[in-house]
């Protein structure tokens, strides 16, 4: 080894003795080490807690309350509430726009707060009551809401009305008479590529009407 060379290696050994070129071999080694520790590890953590492993792509049980009715079936853990209510229950009002909780098309209520089913998974819609926007109706009469949104145009091409329905539906349980700026809190997580915000402003003051009416 030349001299030159014997004196970079003390000078990268430093006060620590230890050299920059050995702390990162042995902090490699380290991290491979933790990770082989971690995948030989993960097995028996999971049985000594108990914790349930499902494999990908098999189903488990599940039950929900949708609209009033008790619905049970088989679902894949990864599922999507809103996957469940169109393609498994043909429930079809809630819409698809985003799939990632940006649109609001697909708003139903949990327990009467206004959710993204989209970003719900089915399992944990479990145990809580669901309400979609074709629970709102009675036989073929309008629910409240959509009554309003009928008499007030506050739609153009419809695709987020149900969402939008289902935004002031969720405000009105919480507060029956909201003032405008309440209005247009409940209903900002719902987007209307129309623009027809202000008709479903008014919409949504006509149903608190209706509904105390």
């Amino acid at each position: 080894m030349g001299e030159d060379h014997r004196k970079k290696s003390k000078k990268e050994q430093g006060a620590s003795g230890v050299s920059r070129r050995d702390f990162l071999t042995g902090a490699g080694v380290g991290a491979v080490g933790l990770a082989a520790g971690g995948a030989a590890g993960a097995a028996p953590a999971a049985a000594e807690t108990g914790a349930q492993v499902v494999a990908a792509g098999d189903m488990v049980p599940v039950a929900l309350t949708i609209n009033g009715q008790r619905h049970r079936l088989l679902v894949e853990p990864r599922w999507s509430l809103l996957h469940v209510l169109r393609h498994e229950l043909a429930l079809t009002g809630s819409k698809e726009g985003c799939d990632r909780g940006e649109c609001g098309a697909c708003t139903v209520l949990l327990d009467d707060v206004p959710r993204y089913a989209c970003m719900t998974l089915a399992l944990e819609a479990e145990g809580v009551e669901i309400t979609t926007i074709e629970g709102l109706m009675d036989g073929e009469e309008l629910g409240a809401v959509q009554q309003a949104f009928k008499e007030k145009d506050a739609f153009q091409c419809g695709y987020c009305t149900p969402g939008q329905v289902m935004a002031v539906e969720g405000l009105l349980r919480a507060n029956p008479q909201p003032d405008l700026e309440e209005i247009r809190l409940g209903v900002s997580g719902n987007l209307c590529r129309c623009g027809t915000y202000p008709n479903i402003f008014k919409a949504a003051r006509r149903a608190g009407e209706l509904k105390r009416g």
